[in-house]
Formats: C-alpha cells, sequence, structure tokens
C-alpha cells in the first residue's frame, strides 16, 4: 500500500464560490494591495502610473507647502490648509483601491491553489524495473522496486493496485480501474480509466479503487498537472491579451489627451489673474482620466480565468478565455457529448407472426451477461416492456467477435439466441440449414434500412429452438440518444452567431439524422483526424475564429490549430498537451458554458469602458464650472449641483474617484450577466444602463460629499 507522508487527498476541488465579497476577503488582499504600490509594479498600467505619479507630486507638495507658504489660489478662490494634504491621501487611496481590486481577484485564485497544493502526498510507488509490455504484459513477474514518488522519472512504469494513490502523472498502459478522482475535480462518482484508448491518462494523488494497472509515468517531479494547476489557479502564467492590451493602449491615449486639457487650464486662468495650484491640476487630471476601467481592468481579465475555475475549467492563459468570447465556429463531437457515449435500445420490432413478447424475452436473455452498455440497455428496455428473464442458469454466453459480427447465448436445453447485423445473422440460419423466407427478408430489410436511415443501429434476433428449428423473430433498434436540452442550447449559441458543427465517424446518413435531431448547423461524416484539421483552418482563414473540444490523440492537431481547444482530463496527455484549456469534469458540453464566460468577459470590459468614459464626462461638466466660477461668474449657472467651493468641488471629485472603483470590484468580479443579444443590442444596453449610469452617478455622489465637505472648517 501506499504510504502518504501527508494527509490523503479530500475531495478538494475548486468550487464554485460565492460572488460577493466579504470583509476577511478585503482584509486578506490589503497586504497585497500595500505590496503593488511598489512603482515598478503600478508602470504596467499607464492610467494607474499616472494616478501614482499624482500622488506622490501632491505628497510631495503638502510636505513642502510649509515652507513656500501655504497652498496656492484655484479659481479665483483660497484653498483651505489641509487641502494639499487631503489630494494626496485620497490620491494614494485611489491607487490602493485599485491594487486591491487586483489583489482580491489574484487572492481568490491563491485560496483555491491552497487547497489544491493540499492534494499534493509524497508516496511510495511501486516502480517496475526493466518493464517490458510484450513480454510480460500484466507485469506480474515483474521485479519492482519502492521508491518516493519524488524520484519517479519520465518514462518509468509503475504498477497500482486497489486501495493506492497513483504517484504520479501518467497513462495506463496495461489493465482497467475504477479510479476517485474526487481530489481534483470534486466529483465524487468514480471513474473509469483503462490502457490502449482515449481514457488512460491518469493524475497523480487520486487513488485506484479497484483491480490493478500498470502506469507509464509522463511527467517530471515538480511539473505534473497539479503542479500546472497550482500555477495557473494562482495567475503566475496569466498574461494580458490582445484586446486588454489594446484596451490598455486607448485608455493611455485618453489619459495624453487630458493631460492636455488640464495642461491648457491654467493659462486660460493665468489670463484672468487666477492663477490654478498644481494640487488642484494634478486632481482635476486624475478625475478625467479614465480612472475606473484603468483600476478595474485586471481584475476583469483575472476574473475571467477565475470564473472557469469555478467551473473546474482551467484556461492556460487569459488570451483562450477572451477568444473564446469571440468564437463564431464550434466543432463538437458526436458521441459523448451531442450524444450519450453509448447506443441505446430504443424499441423491439417483431417481424409478421411473431408475438412481441417472444422477441423482448429473447432479446433480454441473449443481453443479461452482456456487459455492454448497449446489451444493459436491451435488459432496461425490456424490463420497461414488463418481461423480467431470470438470470440464473441462461446458458453459454457467446461474445461478439469481428468475424462473426453477432453474439448471443447458448440455452442449457440446446437452444440457442443470436444477435447482430442482419446479413450475418442472416448468414448464420442459412448455416443452420432454416434460412429466411422471401418475404420475411423482405420484410427485415426494409425494417433494418429504416432504421439505418433514421440514424440507428439495427441489432437482428433470431433463435434455434431445442428441436434444431431456427427462425427470425424481429429488430432490435438501437439508437445514439441527444441528450436532453441540447437542441435548446444550440439554439442560443445561434442566437450569439455561433455555427455548431458535428464532428463524427459515422456514415453521412447517420451523421446527418444525428445532426437533425440535435438542431446543429452543419455535420462533418466519417471524419479523420486530418479533415478535422483542414475544416478549421478553412474556418479560420475566413477569418472566423473556431473552438473545439477532444480528448484523443488523434484529436491533437486540431485541438493545437483551434482558437480555443477544451481537452477532457480524462484523455490522453497529447490532447492535454495540444489544447489551451482543460475541463477536469471531462464535460465536453461544458464548452457551451466556455464560450459564454468569455463573451461574459468581454462585455463586462466594454460595460465598465462605457461606464468609466460616461463617468469622466460627466465628472469634468459637474466640478469644472464649479472650480472656475469665482473668474467667470457666467459658469454658475452651470453648478447645477449647488457644490460648495472650488476647493469642496474638487476634493469631492476626488473622493467619489476613489470610491467607485470599491463599488465596482463586485461587478467585475462577478461580471456582467450575458445575454444572447446582437452587437447593436449590446451596445445599446450598454449606452442605456452603464453609459447613462455613468453619467448620472458623478453628479449624485459628488454631491452627497460636497454635502459632508462643505461642513469641514475652511472649505
Amino acid at each position: 500500500m501506499s504510504v502518504s507522508t501527508q494527509h490523503a487527498p479530500e475531495a478538494v476541488a475548486v468550487r464554485r464560490t460565492r460572488t460577493g465579497l466579504s470583509p476577511a476577503q478585503f482584509r486578506a488582499a490589503l497586504p497585497g494591495a500595500v505590496r503593488k504600490l511598489d512603482p515598478r509594479q503600478q508602470w504596467r498600467n499607464p492610467v494607474m502610473f499616472v494616478v501614482w505619479l499624482g500622488a506622490a507630486l501632491t505628497t510631495v507638495l503638502a510636505i513642502a507647502e510649509p515652507f513656500l507658504g501655504g497652498p496656492a489660489a484655484s479659481g479665483g478662490s483660497a484653498v483651505p490648509a489641509p487641502f494639499t494634504w487631503a489630494i494626496a491621501i485620497w490620491l494614494w487611496l485611489t491607487v490602493l483601491f485599485a491594487n486591491l481590486a487586483e489583489s482580491i481577484a489574484e487572492g481568490r485564485g491563491k485560496a483555491q491553489a491552497e487547497t489544491l497544493r493540499r492534494t499534493r502526498t509524497s508516496t511510495v510507488a511501486h516502480r517496475v524495473e526493466s518493464y517490458d509490455a510484450d513480454a510480460d504484459p500484466g507485469a506480474e513477474r515483474a521485479a519492482t522496486a519502492e521508491v518516493p514518488s519524488s524520484e519517479l522519472r519520465l518514462g518509468d512504469a509503475v504498477i497500482v493496485t486497489a486501495g493506492e494513490l497513483i504517484p504520479g502523472d501518467g497513462d495506463v498502459i496495461h489493465g482497467i480501474a475504477s479510479v476517485d478522482e474526487s481530489a481534483i475535480t470534486g466529483e465524487s462518482a468514480p471513474v473509469i480509466r483503462e490502457s490502449g484508448g482515449d481514457r488512460s491518462a491518469v493524475t497523480g494523488g487520486t487513488r485506484v479503487l479497484s483491480d490493478r494497472v500498470v502506469v507509464r509515468v509522463t511527467s517530471k517531479p515538480g511539473e505534473t498537472f497539479v503542479d500546472r494547476m497550482i500555477a495557473l489557479v494562482e495567475g503566475a502564467a496569466r498574461q494580458r491579451t490582445p484586446n486588454e492590451i489594446a484596451l490598455s493602449i486607448l485608455l493611455a491615449a485618453l489619459s495624453i489627451i487630458f493631460v492636455v486639457v488640464v495642461l491648457t487650464l491654467n493659462p486660460i486662468a493665468s489670463y484672468a489673474a487666477s492663477p490654478v495650484s498644481l494640487t488642484v491640476l494634478v486632481a482635476l487630471l486624475v478625475c478625467l482620466i479614465p480612472t475606473t476601467i484603468g483600476a478595474l481592468l485586471s481584475a476583469i481579465g483575472i476574473a475571467g480565468m477565475d470564473r472557469l475555475v469555478q467551473r473546474n475549467v482551467l484556461a492556460m492563459s487569459g488570451r483562450a478565455v477572451e477568444a473564446a468570447g469571440d468564437v463564431t465556429t464550434l466543432l463538437l463531437d458526436k458521441t459523448g457529448t451531442i450524444t450519450y457515449g453509448n447506443r441505446r435500445a430504443s424499441a423491439f420490432v417483431p417481424l409478421s407472426g411473431v408475438d412481441e413478447r417472444e422477441l423482448v424475452r429473447a432479446a433480454a436473455l441473449s443481453s443479461l451477461a452482456d456487459p455492454t452498455p448497449e446489451g444493459q440497455s436491451i435488459v432496461e428496455l425490456a424490463e420497461r416492456s414488463g418481461e423480467r428473464p431470470d438470470a440464473a442458469g441462461v446458458g453459454e454466453v457467446v461474445p461478439f467477435t469481428a468475424q462473426t459480427r453477432m453474439s448471443g447465448l447458448d440455452l442449457p436445453d440446446g437452444g440457442m439466441i443470436r444477435k447482430g447485423a442482419g446479413s450475418a445473422v442472416a448468414a448464420w440460419l442459412e448455416a443452420e440449414g432454416s434460412p429466411a423466407a422471401g418475404n420475411l427478408r423482405a420484410e427485415l430489410d426494409g425494417i433494418v434500412e429504416g432504421i439505418s436511415r433514421s440514424g440507428g443501429t439495427p441489432l437482428v434476433v433470431a433463435v434455434r429452438d431445442a428441436g434444431g428449428a431456427s427462425r427470425l423473430l424481429g429488430v432490435i433498434h438501437l439508437k445514439d440518444v441527444v441528450k436532453e436540452g441540447l437542441t435548446e442550447r444550440f439554439g442560443e449559441l445561434r442566437a450569439m452567431g455561433i455555427r455548431t458543427v458535428m464532428v463524427t465517424g459515422d456514415n453521412p446518413l447517420t451523421a446527418a439524422a444525428i445532426a437533425r435531431e440535435a438542431g446543429v448547423d452543419d455535420f462533418i461524416a466519417e471524419a479523420t483526424p486530418e479533415d478535422k484539421l483542414a475544416y478549421i483552418r478553412k474556418e479560420q482563414a475566413g477569418g472566423r475564429m473556431v473552438a473545439m473540444t477532444g480528448d484523443g490523440t488523434n484529436d491533437a492537431p486540431a485541438l493545437a490549430q483551434a482558437d480555443v481547444g477544451v481537452a477532457m482530463n480524462s484523455g490522453t496527455s497529447a490532447a492535454k498537451e495540444a489544447g489551451n484549456m482543460v475541463d477536469l469534469d471531462s464535460d465536453p458540453t461544458k464548452l457551451i458554458d466556455i464560450v459564454r464566460i468569455g463573451k461574459q468577459l468581454l462585455i463586462t470590459r466594454g460595460a465598465l469602458t462605457t461606464f468609466s468614459i460616461a463617468n469622466d464626462v460627466a465628472k469634468y461638466f459637474a466640478i469644472v464650472p464649479a472650480m472656475f466660477m469665482g473668474v467667470f461668474p457666467g459658469l454658475s449657472a452651470l453648478n447645477i449641483m449647488g457644490l460648495h467651493s472650488p476647493a469642496s468641488a474638487v476634493l469631492s471629485a476626488i473622493v467619489f474617484n476613489a470610491i467607485v472603483i470599491v463599488l465596482l470590484v463586485p461587478l467585475a468580479l462577478r461580471g456582467v450577466r450575458y445575454r444572447p443579444l446582437s452587437a447593436s443590442q449590446t451596445l445599446g444596453r450598454n449606452l442605456l444602463i452603464y453609459g447613462l449610469g455613468g453619467v448620472v452617478a458623478p453628479f449624485i455622489g459628488i454631491w452627497l460629499i460636497d454635502l459632508v465637505v462643505r461642513l469641514i472648517p475652511g472649505f
């Protein structure tokens, strides 16, 4: 048994967190926000770096004022002695609040990373010396050595039995086992991992519940999947996206424009023999540049990745999240994504002259010992039809083979039941000396063709009694069952302007039937890895953004080519390395949620940008009249809020400018609710809600703060 040097892994997967912010979260984020006051970090955000410079400059002025004869005049009015200190303090608070927004977003990721760290354990691994899969597939006789998991190297083979922890990331190269992955995914239901397929990947720290497997290690110490998860959720690997960089450039350009605007005010005021103090100019500049979105921009990006993590999806970069918001073509694998992983029995179709109960009973008996999902679905359908055959002494199972294309049961009394492809069952009947009559064969062919045209799989059932007489009974209709609610979800995607394409290896007839039932826009039948790759490149050449999900090695090229490639955690290492997202729940339909989150990120950024710009314009018209009405009395008519004095107007605006950042932090982290609207509708909604709100909020907020400021002596 493995021996852990730490506590055994718990179900510590990333959980959906509350969108509200508690005082504890603010307290935990405060030290990080203070550390971010370092100018070496601040310069990466041009807008907030301007505020940082303004705060530093006004602090120097506040210190120097006693030696320079007190504060200067502003807009024709003297300013009170504590004015410069008040401005300096609130400018520092503005920078701190911006840092706090980013620190809170990062702190949520760090808290999630800490829970993931507790899944990492040091275990004893049973490493196979000189493992040879061909010579000894089960490694039953192979010599093993017990070594700490930290000493495992890339390519080592280890044996893991029931109850033991898997010592490192790898692929199952022999055997099949039930694995508890709750330490990583949080899901209590065990999963099956087996060799030779697309569900061979296992993660270090998960526990084998049954059987015995041989695992080939595919990661180096310190480079495991959990290590990468920790780095991702902490944000260490996060880079600014092109959209974010472009927006930063726009905000920097707006800041430069407002610098020019503010610098022109002083010559105008000086011409009127009422120069404006440097402190007031700095305060006015900070109020006018887009500090709100500048402060929240980074937090919005981090929160977008965080929302994915809450849904057990790891994005390798913010670029992938952002790209998801611009996806126009969505490729989905049929099996396991659009349909359930296995075909299910949906109907029993007896031939003329055959009692349906006889067909149901024969089909159920031949499937009692059939371990496949299809076989079990036949038993379940028979039970729903009222037939419950006794499992005791059912006879000898005849397994399916590629040669016979049939399976069945040899009964204890000498009778036989066979089910399989129509041509194979017909050949069996002929071999038994009881070929199907012409009319029955014609009827059978019609049923088989009808089921095939509908996208189903027909299984023909025939029996031979103890006396040696053989005959056809009918057909079992197996079909791919489209998952509930998918048709509606595809409709929502269509409303978003996203085209859905089903990818399948089925023949065109079957693919068309499933595509029609599911409601996808298009399909690719008999698809090869080359076909998928070619289709993605064709779409991208037309300027479209493509998303795809996959779990197999054959999906790796397409996952790497897609703008958003979502690999299943249950899939192969090659698929997970190729994609730029990993779904820990291995639920391919989650791609739809990923697109929603990407769009929500872009909409949130657009909404808060709209609010910020409208906010700045409103502040300009709110405080400039109050500042200069002493010089230009005609401006008093524009002082609609009745601000008390130029000093109180400037200080109130600075206070509002800082407080509004804190008030918008929950919205930045939660995100603006996404609605499937057109671009023009989204713009109109943003202008109505966030544009109008950005205009109204400063007038109300500054007026309320001014009522308090005017109570301070000197203001």
